[in-house]
C-alpha cells in the first residue's frame, strides 16, 4: 500500500491538469479571464486605462511557465522557451518601470483617442480592445508552448538553438534601441530643464538611422522565432499558432499608423525623417540622412 501511494503521489507531482481536472490550456484561458476582470474592474475604478500595458510582459511570462509545469519543468525546448520570454519580460518590465509605467503614468495614445470618441464609445473600445482583445493576443502569441507541449517527445534540435539565439539576438537588439530612446529622451528633457531649445525633437541616430522604429522590429521578431520553435517541436510549418505572431503583427501595424500620426502632427519636420527612413524593418536610409527641420528653423 505504501508503496502505491508513493506512486501516485510521484505520479501527480507537477501536474496541475490531473490536479484540477484542467489541461493546460484551460488552467492559461482560465487565468486570462483573471487578468481581463482585473484590468476592466481597475479601470472602472480609477479612470486609467493602462492596466492591460501593466501586465503585459509578466502574464505572456506566467502562461509559459504554466506550459513549462505540465510538462514537469522537464522538457528542455518548453524549459526553453520559458527562459526565453522570462527574459523577453524582465526587459520589458524593466523598461516600462523606468518610465514610470508602475506609477500611473498612462500610455500616451490612450487620451488621444478618448478625445475623438463619445464616453460610452470609449468604455466600449476599453472592454473590448483594450482588455479582451489584448488579452486574448497575449494568450495566442504563447501558444507555441502549447504546441511544444503537444509534441514534446520530439527532442531538442539544433534548429532550436539557432533560433533561440537569434531570440536572444533580437533581445539584445531591442534593449539596444530602447536604450538609445531613453538617452535621447533625457537628453531633450535635460534641455528643456535648462531652459535651452533641443536641436531635435525626436531621436534619429543609432538604430534609429535605420529604423523609425527599430524596437518595434525586434519585439515582432521575437515572437516569429518563437512560434517556429513550436514549429520545430511538431515538425510542421503548417500550426494554427501561427495567429498569435500574425495577429501581434497587425496590431503593430496600427499601433505605428497611430503614432506616427501623432508624431507628425506635434512635429511637422517628421515628414522628412519618414521620406528617407523605413519605417520598421532596418535598412540603410534612401539618399542622404534627412537633414531634420529644427524647432529654430520653422
Amino acid at each position: 500500500m505504501q508503496a502505491l501511494v508513493t506512486r501516485v503521489a510521484r505520479e501527480y507531482r507537477w501536474r496541475p491538469g490531473n490536479v484540477s481536472g484542467m489541461s493546460a490550456l484551460s488552467f492559461v484561458v482560465v487565468l486570462a479571464g483573471a487578468f481581463c476582470a482585473f484590468a476592466w474592474i481597475a479601470s472602472l475604478l480609477t479612470g486609467d486605462y493602462s492596466w492591460v500595458d501593466r501586465s503585459w510582459s509578466i502574464v505572456p511570462v506566467t502562461y509559459v511557465w504554466v506550459f513549462a509545469g505540465y510538462a514537469h519543468l522537464a522538457n528542455a525546448r518548453l524549459d526553453l522557451i520559458a527562459a526565453l520570454v522570462t527574459l523577453w519580460g524582465a526587459r520589458l518590465t524593466y523598461n516600462f518601470a523606468r518610465k514610470g509605467g508602475y506609477r500611473g503614468v498612462e500610455d500616451y495614445r490612450w487620451p488621444v483617442l478618448r478625445s475623438s470618441m463619445s464616453k460610452w464609445q470609449f468604455q466600449l473600445f476599453n472592454f473590448f480592445f483594450i482588455v479582451l482583445y489584448q488579452n486574448f493576443l497575449l494568450v495566442l502569441i504563447t501558444l507555441p508552448a502549447y504546441t511544444a507541449l503537444q509534441h514534446r517527445s520530439t527532442p531538442l534540435r539544433a534548429l532550436d538553438v539557432m533560433l533561440a539565439a537569434l531570440f536572444v539576438a533580437c533581445l539584445v537588439g531591442e534593449t539596444v534601441s530602447d536604450q538609445q530612446q531613453w538617452n535621447f529622451q533625457q537628453w531633450k528633457l535635460a534641455e528643456m530643464t535648462a531652459g535651452r531649445t533641443p536641436g531635435e525633437r525626436f531621436a534619429t541616430t543609432g538604430l534609429f538611422r535605420y529604423s523609425r522604429h527599430p524596437n518595434y522590429f525586434f519585439e515582432q521578431a521575437q515572437w516569429w522565432l518563437l512560434f517556429l520553435v513550436g514549429c520545430v517541436a511538431a515538425s510542421s510549418l503548417l500550426e494554427w499558432t501561427i495567429l498569435g505572431a500574425f495577429l501581434l503583427t497587425l496590431l503593430f501595424v496600427g499601433s505605428t499608423s497611430f503614432t506616427e500620426k501623432i508624431t507628425l502632427e506635434k512635429y511637422p519636420e517628421y515628414a522628412s525623417y519618414q521620406a528617407t527612413t523605413s519605417a520598421v524593418i532596418p535598412w540603410f536610409p534612401r539618399g542622404h540622412h534627412p537633414s531634420i527641420q529644427t524647432i529654430e528653423s520653422e
